[in-house]
């Protein structure tokens, strides 16, 4: 193993790249599309979920995850993660991230669907941007290179087997092994959490490179982000710290939900919340922290206090409105515990890649912790280190062959946006999906000129996988919801896995 490109500069990314370096030597290229420190990851405020006191257990949060994926985690993911997340935050303690602490020990905080304090935070609602920059700062002192907005716009295949990636432009960087760490799909929608740096690239590029890609119809709307424009994140650890969420006559309405109200499982509080805006003829709920205090909302929350008070807001006095949005996929680029795809050489790690360790819905603060753990497992594997590999596990699922022959008629983003949100959003039926694959089927991706028209190609090829795979799953679970099909079918608890087909 003599090279290794990485696309992506979150958590997933920087960690994979400097375990490479730090162990073996090899030549590594990270490569951003935009700046490196424009990621997912970056934006990030929950924190990390991981077992470091006495009073928890590895076995408990093992538990959690495997609740929260409503039947569909892997548990040998579950329990990588669980059992490597202490040696990894280690590791992120040494490359530099300064987690708060309480009394001389690391702080824990309590989030939705965890039934032990075990959240560690950085700056209170700023643990991604510390991740991201010490990280970033640790990339700057090895010896990887780094090409800052520089779009990849596929993965090369010669004879069945990754061997490289090709810009924009038509550059090749050859390489012996590709890592997909492209983040995630946010900006399928037109409300999102993620930056504008989301648009699914990694998942279109594997597509295009005949990768099977599994679970797309998970997607998960973080239930409260700020009514505003911008949709910035009010993250649930608000909410576990005592913040509830009422009506527009000031009624607690998570109480008539679910037994957990306001740390309920994600996918349940955003329904909730987009049922009662139904109810309210489209007008926001509202997130009550005023019992919390301006004092501790700004030590606590300073990140999110700034940005409520750059509104004119005072959430300490006020109950702020918030709605949902698209916030993290489950599903992404098959891949083994390993992080290897059913490409040879080609490896997917953190938000693009889906080895079912989120299952149908993600437990917070899961994914940080993701990037660090598998981040150094994908190393591991590269390098020929880990416990002797069989041949890629391909038996989930016969994969459903998604045709994806473009049509012709030129699209705008907020025309796909828009659809997606109407008819693949927080609620599906058939008929919805139906009309959108044929208006997909219909708009032609366009051609890669520039770094947009890159992007707003793969947002089309993964917005017909989307589509495809809800379609396919009828049944509502997870982070999936079909009003014609509004139960949980046990017999559907599998996963849906496709692959592209192109004709000739």
């Amino acid at each position: 193993m003599t090279h290794v490109v990485v696309v992506g500069s979150g958590v997933a990314g920087l960690t994979t790249a400097l375990e490479l370096v730090s162990r073996s030597g090899v030549e590594v290229t990270l490569v951003a599309k935009a700046r490196l420190d424009q990621s997912n990851t970056a934006v990030a405020q929950g924190g990390v979920a991981v077992v470091t006191s006495a009073e928890d257990t590895l076995a408990s949060h093992v538990a959690d995850t495997l609740v929260a994926g409503a039947g569909l985690c892997e548990e040998d993911a579950v329990e990588v993660l669980c059992a490597d997340g202490p040696s990894a935050v280690a590791a992120l303690i040494r490359r530099g991230v300064p987690f708060d602490r309480a009394g001389g020990k690391l702080a824990l905080g309590l989030e939705a669907a965890h039934s032990h304090e075990r959240i560690l935070h950085s700056g209170g609602d700023a643990t991604g941007a510390a991740i991201a920059s010490a990280l970033i700062a640790r990339l700057a002192d090895s010896p990887v290179a780094v090409r800052e907005n520089t779009t990849v716009v596929d993965v090369v295949v010669e004879s069945d087997r990754a061997t490289g990636v090709r810009l924009l432009g038509g550059e090749v960087l050859s390489a012996d092994a590709v890592v997909l760490a492209t983040g995630g799909a946010g900006q399928l929608f037109p409300c999102t959490t993620n930056p504008a740096v989301a648009t699914a690239d990694g998942v279109a590029i594997a597509l295009r490179a005949g990768a099977v890609v599994a679970d797309l119809e998970f997607h998960q709307f973080h239930p409260t982000s700020l009514a505003t424009p911008g949709n910035h994140l009010v993250s649930e650890a608000v909410r576990g710290e005592g913040a509830v969420l009422v009506d527009a006559a000031g009624h607690r309405l998570m109480t008539d939900v679910h037994p957990d109200a306001e740390l309920a499982p994600r996918d349940v509080v955003a329904r909730g919340i987009a049922e009662q805006m139904q109810r309210q003829r489209g007008a926001p709920v509202r997130l009550d922290a005023t019992r919390l205090g301006a004092r501790f909302l700004a030590e606590r929350f300073p990140t999110i206090d700034a940005v409520v008070r750059s509104q004119g807001l005072d959430w300490s006095r006020d109950p702020i409105e918030v709605t949902p949005a698209a916030h993290y996929v489950m599903g992404g680029v098959r891949t083994d515990v390993w992080g290897r795809t059913s490409v040879p050489g080609l490896y997917a790690v953190g938000e693009v890649a889906c080895s079912g360790l989120h299952g149908a819905n993600r437990l917070a603060s899961n994914s940080l912790l993701e990037g660090a753990v598998y981040g150094s497992r994908v190393s591991e594997a590269i390098l020929g280190r880990a416990e002797a590999l069989a041949d890629f596990d391909s038996d989930w699922a016969e994969p459903i062959a998604l045709d994806v022959e473009p049509g012709d008629e030129a699209f705008g983003r907020t025309d796909l946006q828009q659809l997606m949100w109407d008819s693949a959003g927080l609620s599906r039926d058939r008929a919805g999906l139906e009309d959108a694959a044929a208006v997909l089927a219909a708009w032609a991706p366009p051609a890669p000129i520039d770094a947009k028209s890159a992007e707003d190609a793969n947002l089309w090829w993964v917005a017909r996988a989307v589509v495809a795979s809800a379609l396919a799953r009828e049944e509502s679970r997870g982070g999936h919801f079909r009003r014609d099909f509004p139960e949980t079918h046990p017999v559907e608890a599998r996963h849906s896995t496709l692959v592209a087909v192109r004709h000739a």
